[in-house]
C-alpha cells in the first residue's frame, strides 16, 4: 500500500483499494473518505490533510520530468 507516516502523532495513513484512507496508530485502526470522514473502524480521528494527501490526485512534477527527444 501507498501511505505517509504523520509527523507529529507518528499514525500509519495509506491508500486502500477503494480509494478510502485506512489509518493506524497503537494497535487500532479506522478507514476515512478523502476529506476525513470516519467511514469504519475503532480509531474514530485522523488528519483531513493527510488523508487528501494520501487519497488525493497524483501529479506529475515538471521538475522530474525529461525534455522532448531525451530518455
Amino acid at each position: 500500500m501507498r501511505g505517509l507516516v504523520h509527523p507529529f502523532s507518528k499514525a500509519l495513513y495509506e491508500l486502500d483499494e477503494n480509494g478510502n484512507v485506512h489509518v493506524s496508530k497503537d494497535g487500532i485502526s479506522g478507514t476515512f473518505s478523502i476529506d476525513g470522514r470516519h467511514l469504519a473502524g475503532e480509531l474514530r480521528e485522523c488528519d483531513p490533510q493527510m488523508c487528501g494527501w494520501v487519497a488525493g490526485p497524483q501529479v506529475a512534477n515538471h521538475r522530474f520530468a525529461q525534455p522532448a527527444g531525451e530518455s
